[in-house]
């Protein structure tokens, strides 16, 4: 389907902007409530970065000399999603501009701030881009493209974590990286706890997995940090039951094995062994609490197992008399 025009929010009357609402079927309450909170104000957010566009020139660019962030913030791409956009374009074109600034190292090229999907769907169309031009600094270019992105509402914890640990790593100051995630900072930290205990390519290989929320993603790094688990994520994660699985189901099934993983392991039961001397019956013994069985094998373990069983009353007094010889 069409993005929404970027410049809605800036163009109407006071009063007049659409009511932002939170997804269906999306739990408001605890981690997820503070999210929704979170990407309500980076609506608001969104539309204030992009009110520097208005009354600059649009221009028309060749999808050659237009790169992509120097940061990326998604984990891949919703190809459904991705389709909707591209039939919409295709159909009735591109709805509103990206934001681009000068290659800071390639005369002549454009770096994007934020619209990527809208400069791929025209590159595959074959049709230039249209894009207003601005010449930002590294830090406003991230808090743009931060605050833009995430208002989409789609980025899923973990891509927003890592997002931030990647701005973290180009030497970006926490104030920075607040503001183009619109948290606080401890919204921030539980993020970076979770990037500097996860390894990034086990994170690479979950995906995006949306419907895992910050409480999940941090308790898994709680554990991930030992080295015994993170020895067994690392079995899993190459396992091809991992890889058949979508982004969550890989979630699922991580912590699914770590838990089981986790269950105390049964202790063996005592067993010991008897046969006799031309080895035509082998027997094995198991005891535990108030049970006790008899296993006998070999080639005649069937007859002499009938023979205890027809015998089991006279057994059962020798064994009544010794218990008392015993006594006394």
């Amino acid at each position: 389907m069409a993005r929404k025009d970027v410049f809605a929010n800036i163009t109407a009357p006071p009063g007049t902007s659409p009511e932002r609402r939170a997804t269906p079927g999306y739990a408001t309450r605890g981690a997820s409530r503070s999210m929704i909170s979170s990407l309500n104000e980076l609506a608001e957010k969104a539309a204030l970065a992009e009110q520097n566009l208005v009354g600059e020139a649009v221009v028309e660019l060749d999808t050659a000399v237009v790169e992509n962030s120097f940061v990326s913030d998604r984990m891949g791409d919703d190809a459904a999603a991705y389709s909707d956009l591209l039939e919409a374009i295709r159909e009735r074109g591109q709805d509103s501009p990206i934001l681009v600034r000068p290659h800071p190292q390639k005369e002549g090229h454009y770096q994007i701030v934020f619209g990527h999907r809208r400069a791929r769907a025209a590159r595959d169309l074959g049709r230039p881009v249209r894009a207003v031009v601005k010449s930002v600094t590294d830090a406003d270019h991230v808090i743009a493209q931060g605050q833009e992105n995430s208002a989409r509402e789609n980025l899923s914890f973990i891509e927003r974590a890592t997002f931030a640990q990647k701005l973290l790593e180009l030497g970006h100051d926490k104030k920075t990286i607040q503001s183009a995630l619109s948290v606080d900072a401890p919204m921030l930290t539980r993020m970076l706890f979770v990037t500097g205990r996860v390894p990034a390519p086990i994170v690479a290989a979950i995906g995006p997995a949306k419907s895992v929320g910050r409480d999940r993603w941090i308790e898994f790094a709680q554990q991930v940090e030992r080295p015994p688990v993170l020895s067994l994520v690392s079995d899993v994660v190459a396992g091809n039951a991992f890889k058949a699985l979508e982004s969550d189901g890989r979630f699922d099934l991580l912590t699914a094995e770590l838990k089981r993983a986790a269950r105390p392991a049964r202790k063996p039961r005592a067993v010991a062994e008897w046969q006799s001397e031309d080895a035509s019956v082998r027997a094995e013994f198991k005891g535990s609490g108030r049970a006790y069985s008899i296993t006998l094998k070999s080639t005649d373990a069937a007859r002499f197992g009938r023979f205890i069983s027809e015998n089991l009353e006279r057994l059962h007094k020798e064994f009544v008399n010794a218990s008392k010889a015993e006594g006394t």
